[in-house]
């Protein structure tokens, strides 16, 4: 049994539009282990909240889908993300963060136990001091379980992209499985394509370094490197209600179809970096149309299994 590791931030957003404001309990790292649950992986999310009601909204959204929490609040104010959506549906965000982790080394080797598979990025792969943590507990997982990294960047938070680049590219050199989108990667890279930057990623720590390479491109659809090769795929055509989760809904259909194919784990390692072309387009289009289940309606939404089956052409 795959048993997967989430760690990183767990916010709210409170969601703008012309319509009124909304609340929703929301952050990457918590998107994705959420999504994973709802695929019907067995996950833990290590995360901080707050002894508030949005942080009791966090912990009652998690064990609602059956993610196991084993970290309790803490005294600090949960923290809170603006998102303004405008007239496409598109989301641009504002943040009031707290991000560490106290005591965090002490109780870790205990709740890696078992862990395939860990999974982080976002705002906790960047903002200190819990950064820090986070890539300890990185290095403390990789000799046994597949690492995942997706740096899902925010400049409005994270403003020195020379900062930001040197800490992805940490992460992306431990990481197993990386997905960032294109606007990631022309941030990260000012002046560079999009693709040439997933391209240098995959060779980030040799024979050590990450076996997938996955860049999304909205309605373009997404692109994936692995030794075999270059692959993509079309975008799973919706009307689209917002984009608020999609690429942490792809994110968690990516990795379930590789725990799904018996991928995942340190000791699977060869096997994944020697997945062909043809089994990266099937992942591909399979965290595609999960991406597709979420932006078709409100907010960080992901889908379940059967939900996902559903999707035509599954």
């Amino acid at each position: 049994m795959s048993m997967l590791t989430v760690i990183g931030e767990g916010l709210v957003d409170v969601v703008q539009r012309a319509s009124g404001i909304e609340a929703h309990v929301g952050g990457s790292p918590l998107n994705v282990a959420v999504g994973l649950a709802r695929l019907d992986h067995p996950v833990q999310f290590i995360g901080r909240y707050g002894r508030d009601a949005y942080g009791d909204a966090l912990a009652a959204h998690l064990r609602s889908s059956s993610v196991m929490l084993p970290l309790g609040p803490d005294g600090l104010p949960t923290s809170v993300a603006t998102a303004l959506i405008d007239d496409d549906g598109a989301a641009t965000y504002t943040f009031d963060l707290a991000w560490e982790l106290p005591g965090l080394a002490d109780r870790l080797a205990f709740m890696l136990q078992g862990t395939t598979l860990l999974h982080t990025g976002s705002i906790a792969t960047m903002l200190a001091p819990g950064a820090a943590d986070v890539l300890a507990a990185v290095e403390q997982a990789h000799p046994s379980a597949t690492i995942s990294f997706d740096p899902n960047c925010r400049p409005s938070i994270i403003t020195d992209v020379d900062y930001a680049r040197r800490q992805a590219e940490k992460f992306v050199t431990l990481a197993d499985v990386v997905k960032a989108s294109d606007e990631d990667l022309e941030w990260l890279y000012p002046g560079e394509d999009a693709l040439d930057a997933a391209r240098r990623w995959l060779k980030l720590g040799g024979s050590e370094g990450p076996a997938m390479v996955v860049v999304t491109r909205g309605a373009s659809g997404p692109w994936g490197i692995t030794a075999a090769g270059e692959a993509e795929c079309v975008a799973t055509r919706v009307d689209v209600a917002d984009t608020v989760g999609a690429g942490d809904s792809f994110m968690a259909a990516l990795l379930s179809g590789v725990v799904d194919r018996g991928l995942d784990g340190a000791q699977n390692r060869k096997d994944l970096r020697e997945l062909s072309a043809e089994g990266l387009v099937e992942l591909l289009v399979h965290a595609s149309r999960a991406a597709a289940v979420t932006v078709s309606r409100p907010g960080a939404n992901p889908p379940t299994r059967a939900e996902l089956n559903a999707v035509p052409g599954q």
